[in-house]
C-alpha cells in the first residue's frame, strides 16, 4: 500500500460519495482509517438501507470491501488523533456543517474533528466535502476560516462535461476530484479534453 488515508462520515445527507470515496480508495490500494460519526450512522441506516454497529460496524456490508481500520468517534485516544501517525491526508465525506464548524473553531469533540485538527497542524492534506446547500453566510465563514488554514474546500457539486448517465457517474466525478485532491492517481471520469 502507498498511501494511508484518513477517512470520515459524518452527518450530512449524501453518505453515498463517502461510500464511494470508500470503495475508490480501496480499489487504489490505499490503507484506510475510517471513523463514521453517530449522525452519519443514522443517514447511512436511512438512505443506504445499512445498519451500522456504533463500536464494530461491518464496512464489507457498507461498501463490499475489506481490511479498512475502523476507528469509533469517541475513540480520542485513537493514533490517527496523534500527529506522530504519519498519514497522507484525510478527507470527510460528507461533511456536515456541525463537524465543519468544529474543525473552524478548533472544538474536538470527537477523533474525527482531532484527526482534521492534527491534518492541519501538520499541513497534511485535508479535504472536507460539504453537500448542504444553500450556505449561510456561517458557514462560508467557516469554510473560509478552513480554506486560509490549509484545508479544500470541495462541495459535492458534479460536473457535467464528462456526459453523466447515471447517479453513480455524477458521485464518481466528487469522488475523482476528492482522490485528485489526496494526490491519488485514478480514471474514475473521462477527463476534460480526454
Amino acid at each position: 500500500m502507498d498511501k494511508r488515508i484518513i477517512l470520515a462520515l459524518t452527518g450530512a445527507s449524501g453518505v453515498l460519495y463517502g461510500r464511494s470515496t470508500l470503495q475508490a480508495l480501496a480499489a487504489e490500494n490505499v490503507e484506510i482509517w475510517l471513523s463514521i460519526s453517530d449522525a452519519a450512522r443514522l443517514i447511512v441506516r436511512d438512505e443506504l438501507k445499512v445498519n451500522l454497529d456504533e463500536r464494530n460496524p461491518d464496512i464489507e456490508k457498507l461498501a463490499g470491501v475489506k481490511g479498512v481500520k475502523y476507528v469509533p468517534p469517541h475513540a480520542l485516544d485513537a493514533v490517527i488523533a496523534s500527529g506522530s501517525f504519519p498519514v497522507d491526508g484525510m478527507a470527510i465525506v460528507p461533511c456536515s456543517m456541525s463537524t465543519l464548524g468544529a474543525i473552524a473553531s478548533g472544538h474536538g469533540t470527537n477523533v474525527i474533528h482531532r484527526a482534521a485538527d492534527v491534518a492541519l497542524k501538520e499541513r497534511r492534506p485535508l479535504v472536507l466535502v460539504p453537500r448542504e446547500t444553500p450556505f449561510s453566510a456561517i458557514h462560508l465563514e467557516n469554510m473560509l476560516r478552513l480554506a486560509r488554514a490549509g484545508a479544500t474546500i470541495l462541495p459535492a457539486s458534479p460536473g457535467f462535461y464528462h456526459g453523466p448517465e447515471s447517479v453513480e457517474d455524477l458521485v464518481d466525478f466528487v469522488v475523482s476530484r476528492v482522490l485528485d485532491a489526496l494526490g491519488i492517481d485514478n480514471a474514475l471520469i473521462r477527463r476534460w479534453g480526454g
